[in-house]
């Protein structure tokens, strides 16, 4: 497990976008070997989807030999709609980039038989070969997707109910109306995640300290669904400093030591190309 910790949201972001950058170029993608992308929304990546796009315009990085799966999606909310997670990625990535849609995968929270549709989206992925990396952000109650507290740390991807305290919060997307929120989703399980054969996970602003406490010092609990990452053996949590505020200052020492060392490789390996 490592610990990157950067000043703020724009530079944790910026370190996440060429760490995906960095994991694309290297990988070599081909029509005969995709390299397969896990993917989140909501605020947290946002300005790191911004950062793929100007490598991509900038002819550094290519999506074309590349497929995503998405981690969630709302039950019963039009995909046309603009809070859904289908217009989210396509408006503020997708339709960016040169990807083919056909390997941009994003749960259908209208099908008509919703746990098949989790059950062929699990095939999906590994019918692709599994996930390369799996890029996600967290809640402050520290779920990460909508494996919310209580979740099985083994769980796939499935319909999920959601907990009071989660539509509360997107009420903010809604108008702040709790009747337009919906109530139940269809997400990727912590035991898809960590299927993947790297996880990053990246946690910024001071309402989640509490959250990246739990995640990295505190025991595995699946209370804190994110803390199950501790036992991926490919995990890099990302963070800024206001993240930090409920750690051990030893931990905080520790790590920033390594993400000097992390920051500067990253740094050379792109002042190359």
């Amino acid at each position: 497990m490592r610990l990157v910790i950067l000043e703020d949201y724009d530079l944790a972001s910026e370190w996440a976008a060429k760490y995906i950058r960095n994991r694309i170029i290297t990988f070599r993608p081909t029509a005969q070997r995709y390299f397969t992308l896990g993917l989140p929304t909501g605020s947290t990546p946002y300005a790191c989807y911004k950062k793929l796009i100007e490598y991509h315009k900038s002819g550094d990085l290519s999506f074309k030999y590349v497929k995503t799966f998405n981690m969630d999606e709302y039950v019963g909310l039009p995909r046309a709609h603009p809070e859904s997670y289908h217009s989210y990625m396509w408006n503020n990535f997708f339709k960016h980039v040169d990807i083919d849609p056909a390997n941009a995968h994003i749960l259908d929270g209208n099908a008509q038989d919703l746990e098949a549709e989790c059950a062929v989206f699990e095939k999906d992925i590994a019918d692709a070969g599994g996930i390369d990396l799996f890029v996600g952000g967290i809640g402050p109650d520290g779920h990460i997707a909508f494996n919310e507290p209580g979740s099985s740390l083994v769980s796939r991807t499935r319909v999920k109910t959601l907990a009071k305290d989660t539509i509360v919060a997107n009420a903010r997307f809604f108008g702040h109306d709790l009747s337009k929120v919906p109530t139940m989703a269809l997400t990727v399980g912590v035991g898809t995640v960590m299927d993947s054969r790297e996880v990053m996970i990246v946690i910024t602003g001071a309402h989640k300290a509490f959250a990246l406490y739990k995640a990295i010092e505190d025991g595995v609990n699946h209370m804190w669904t994110v803390s199950a990452f501790q036992q991926h053996p490919r995990t890099i949590f990302v963070c800024d400093e206001d993240a930090t505020l409920e750690l051990r200052v030893k931990t905080v020492k520790y790590f920033k030591g390594e993400t000097e060392t992390l920051y500067t490789s990253v740094l050379k390996y792109f002042c190359r190309s």
